[in-house]
């Protein structure tokens, strides 16, 4: 295959493409490819207080998680900001997990400080051990079984980064910043807020936070998905700020070309821009597609009259 990697940025190193992009987002979308995300670092916790001690700690309910069921979590400060994240999957004696490139030593660092007397082992794995995503969703293999794994057909993280912008499906450091609420980011679903927040479980840091304005209030960001001009060759930069009559309203996030939506992005904006308001990112035209409802919140009042 002919691999194209990228040269900068958080995934330095891994496979941008394989030559066909577009193709390779069909593929994708059939489910007929895998994608190779080895660069991450992956780490495990064994031990038989594993899942109990990570759900007093995590935004995740873990204490009930299914063997072989794929989970991502937050670790939240004192203030609800995400500080953390982390995905990964039990297979009954251990969970496997993968972070972000750059932030793992700081995760497992975090994690090592709240071990107490938890009957738990943290270990770096990424000699050992990869992540990927395959026809059945994310995924940790031994590294001397990835190649098997990834099978013949494959795709890079461009066609990857596409269909997560498409489906509205945020990169933690990536899509937000230092100031990142979780409410910011879905809208409430169930029981749970996105796929990283359980929104009946015991409590933990950060919780009180994403309860109030769950409940409550609204949050002070939204996010949206950008579709960008076409005419335009370049892709904005992350962290570009996004202008509305020279007032920056939010930061762009992820971007690439999708196979049928054409350039498309992930945004952060402040709640009152109204959604039908043309927008501007590093110089490129856009408009705007809700994915957080600028009310949301409102609605899990019973009995309360909306406005």
């Amino acid at each position: 295959m002919n691999a194209v990697r990228h040269e900068t940025g958080p995934d330095t190193g891994a496979v941008w493409h394989y030559g066909d992009p577009m193709r390779e987002q069909r593929l994708l979308t059939r489910g007929e490819a895998t994608v190779d995300l080895s660069h991450r670092p992956t780490f495990s916790v064994s031990g038989p207080d594993r899942l109990t001690w990570l759900n007093n700690i995590v935004s995740q309910k873990l204490d009930d998680l299914p063997s072989g069921q794929w989970f991502t979590a937050y670790i939240l400060d004192a203030n609800g900001h995400i500080g953390h994240v982390f995905g990964g999957v039990d297979d009954g004696d251990t969970l496997w997990a993968a972070t972000e490139p750059g932030h793992d030593q700081a995760l497992l660092a975090w994690l090592r400080r709240m071990q107490f007397a938890a009957r738990v082992e943290i270990a770096e794995r990424s000699a050992t051990h990869a992540m990927l995503i395959s026809f059945e969703g994310p995924g940790i293999s031994p590294r001397d079984e990835l190649d098997e794994a990834l099978g013949d057909e494959r795709a890079g993280t461009w066609a990857a980064d596409a269909l997560r912008i498409e489906d509205g499906q945020p990169r933690i450091f990536v899509d937000t910043d230092e100031k990142t609420i979780p409410n910011e980011l879905a809208n409430p679903d169930g029981l749970a807020l996105g796929s990283a927040v359980h929104l009946q479980k015991g409590c933990y840091p950060g919780q009180e936070t994403v309860a109030r304005v769950y409940n409550l209030g609204r949050p002070p960001r939204r996010l949206t998905r950008l579709h960008l001009d076409g005419s335009v060759e370049a892709l904005p930069r992350i962290g570009s700020e996004i202008v509305v009559d020279g007032r920056s309203v939010g930061r762009v996030g992820s971007s690439a070309r999708h196979h049928e939506l054409g350039p498309i992005a992930l945004a952060l904006i402040k709640r009152g821009v109204p959604p039908e308001l043309p927008l501007v990112v590093d110089g490129i035209d856009a408009t705007q597609e809700l994915i957080v409802d600028p009310e949301v919140g409102l609605h899990v009042r019973p009995g309360v009259n909306r406005r």
